[in-house]
């Protein structure tokens, strides 16, 4: 690697094509953080719908065009909004943001390695990821419509061209763009795989690495299992929808036509589907339960509570993941014995799930809080990862999920469990790591007033939601007028739309805080937060390679905070001790 510290470096080769893992990493972070803003305007202008159905917007037909005409949404452009706005959040915000941006960042610096298995594998990938976004990104452009199918993209809306205007060509880039994004995918997983497993310093054992590079390996395999098999799903939907196969369609009819279809089931692409989207969940969740344990014990200056008890949570959750997919279609017809088995195996997770929950909340008790942007966020995480879990122990029943499933029970249930909670662990991971990112800190009072707001309004936006589902109210229909009985909900799904408005614009604080700090931000510290991990003991200038000399040897476990000796002083004086400390005489090693 010493060959990396001789040849000049172009504003090309270091900034555009770039093979350093730091590099890299901001890509990633800045790209989703692109097409996060994408997301949430798109949530912001349906939400407007929902809430004043009969009322006309400017900014709609500002926005929107032929699809929001005189100021009022068509039913088709909302169902192309609901559609886009869950695809770029699921993939191209949080999967992107969280595994993208905290892998390539994290890996190398916290296991001692000088970079990536393969930086020119991570650079495609990278690119790969980027082309996929922009691909979605203009299918929302397309004259006929985008893709209009549910973030789920069921057939035969997304099989058949002709079935509803967003279902032609806005529905082939989608299935393009996803292609790109799963090879994407695909390629940045082996090589943090191979990057854990193969580049450790001496000395860092896998009992020593912290958890947020367990929670990113683990990440990464449930991506190669896992993924493939939404690629296969995405291309037999792509031959039935060119090729005139009949792999999801059967016996279909559109106006009175009868078309040629036989033999097929939409129901195959559900298990198909499922089998990928039910780990994409976890996908997001662990790498931000990673950051969320580095973090709570970094700003509780206390040890983690049960580190081994987290790594075997974290490898109980991938397992469970990947064999709990039909819950998500117990509505389907299931043999009711299979739907019991779905069940058990669902209901399980809540196990290491509570495992993880307890371990932060008891890192947390009596330590020594730091009350900092990140460790708020962090808290916050905690608190929603719990809410929302509690409403899955519901959905995961097969008897119960009956009566709520497709209302806005659901959608209140997995934006508080994956959506808020992986975006509190991004920001904590934003907040905590952009020194080692930018060589500068992020301002705090800009990130206090933004925690505040974003916890509040999304509690605003999702606890009301529950109720409005349990009372029946369906999800993905974009006026509710047409049901008399939904009419007394209508005021509930005001107070949703002024609190998601707020949360919305909230965000806006954090964008300009975070660019504001890139340039003009307080030059960062060595070590700010005073951290055990190796990240840490690099210079905050940035070089190619991390280390300037030798890789420092690992020594100890990442969390020795506030460690004391015999009489009860803290060792060495300070309450914390770097990995790279050698185990002292008459110290015990965790």
């Amino acid at each position: 690697m010493s060959d990396h510290h001789h040849h000049k470096e172009t504003f090309i080769t270091k900034y555009i094509f770039s093979q350093d893992h730091k590099m890299i990493a901001k890509q990633y972070l800045i790209t989703g953080m692109f097409m996060g803003v994408i997301g949430v305007f798109m949530s912001m202008l349906f939400r407007l719908q929902l809430a004043y159905p009969d009322q006309s917007f400017s900014i709609i037909e500002a926005f929107l065009g032929k699809g929001g005409e005189g100021g009022q949404m068509t039913p088709d452009m909302y169902m192309g909004l609901v559609t886009i706005h869950g695809t770029i959040m699921v993939f191209f915000v949080l999967t992107a943001g969280l595994s993208g941006t905290f892998s390539n960042l994290l890996i190398p610096l916290q296991i001692g390695a000088r970079d990536m298995a393969s930086g020119f594998l991570n650079m495609i990938s990278y690119w790969l990821f980027f082309l996929s976004s922009l691909i979605m990104f203009l299918s929302i452009f397309v004259h006929t419509g985008m893709a209009s199918a549910g973030w789920t993209i069921y057939p035969p809306l997304s099989a058949l061209p002709q079935a509803m205007s967003g279902s032609g060509l806005g529905m082939t880039l989608w299935l393009v763009s996803m292609a790109i994004f799963i090879a994407s995918s695909l390629m940045g997983s082996l090589n943090y795989i191979v990057t854990v497993l193969n580049l450790r310093t001496k000395g860092m054992k896998m009992t020593r690495l912290p958890l947020t590079i367990w929670a990113f390996l683990v990440t990464a395999i449930i991506g190669v299992i896992s993924f493939p098999v939404l690629l296969s799903a995405a291309l037999l939907l792509i031959f039935d929808r060119s090729f005139g196969t009949s792999f999801y369609l059967s016996d279909i009819f559109i106006q009175g036509e009868v078309l040629h279809y036989k033999g097929g089931s939409p129901i195959l692409f559900e298990h198909l589907f499922w089998f990928l989207g039910h780990p994409e969940v976890y996908i997001i969740l662990l790498p931000a339960l990673g950051i969320t344990s580095e973090v709570i014990s970094t700003n509780a200056r206390k040890p983690i509570f049960g580190y081994r008890a987290m790594i075997g949570s974290i490898m109980a959750i991938a397992f469970l993941s990947t064999i709990v997919w039909g819950h998500h279609m117990f509505v389907t017809g299931m043999n009711p014995f299979l739907g019991s088995v779905f069940t058990f195996t669902t209901l399980l997770i809540a196990i290491p799930s509570a495992v993880k929950a307890f371990n932060y909340i008891t890192t947390l008790w009596k330590g020594n809080l730091q009350l900092n942007p990140a460790m708020l966020f962090s808290i916050g995480m905690v608190s929603t990862f719990i809410t929302g879990g509690l409403t899955g122990l519901i959905l995961g029943d097969s008897a119960l999920d009956i009566n709520v499933h497709d209302t806005m029970f659901v959608v209140a249930h997995f934006h508080l469990v994956m959506g808020i909670s992986a975006l509190f662990g991004m920001f904590a991971g934003v907040y905590h790591w952009f020194p080692k990112m930018y060589g500068k800190m992020m301002n705090k009072d800009m990130g206090y007033l933004h925690f505040w707001i974003t916890a509040i309004s999304a509690y605003g936006v999702f606890f009301p939601m529950h109720f409005i589902g349990l009372a029946g109210l369906p999800r993905r229909y974009y006026s509710n007028s047409a049901f008399p009985m939904f009419e007394d909900l209508l005021h509930i799904n005001k107070v949703i739309t002024i609190f998601a408005l707020i949360g919305g614009l909230a965000q806006l604080i954090f964008l300009a805080n975070f660019f504001f700090s890139i340039g003009k931000g307080k030059k960062s510290v060595q070590n700010p937060w005073k951290g055990n991990t190796l990240e840490w003991t690099t210079p905050v200038e940035h070089m190619h390679g991390n280390w300037p000399g030798e890789i420092p040897e690992v020594h100890r476990w990442a969390y020795d905070y506030s460690k004391t000796d015999d009489h009860g002083d803290l060792w060495g004086g300070q309450d914390f001790t770097p990995q790279i400390v050698p185990i002292r005489e008459g110290e015990e090693e965790f």
